[in-house]
């Protein structure tokens, strides 16, 4: 999510190197956030070649921000 945040779009292969995720971790986690509206999935190809993209959603975009406005709160509070 943190990598979305940063850049509009990021695609299978970018995420996969940069999170040092095997296939099946990336897209277990990936279906995942797509299941609750935090991605959006575009898939193509490019000559022969499939490429996947990734999209953070509007509804996930609040879901991130809230959640780092949490750890936030924690941080400054934590023992409220």
């Amino acid at each position: 999510m943190s990598v979305l945040i940063a850049n509009e779009q990021a695609d299978f292969l970018f995420l996969k190197e940069h999170l040092k995720a095997t296939d099946g971790n990336l897209a277990s986690h990936t279906n995942s956030l797509e299941k609750l509206g935090y991605l959006s999935i575009e898939k193509k190809f490019v000559g022969k070649k499939p490429k996947t993209i990734f999209h953070l959603t509007e509804e996930g975009r609040k879901a991130f921000t809230d959640h780092l406005n949490a750890l936030e709160e924690l941080i400054k509070n934590p023992y409220k």
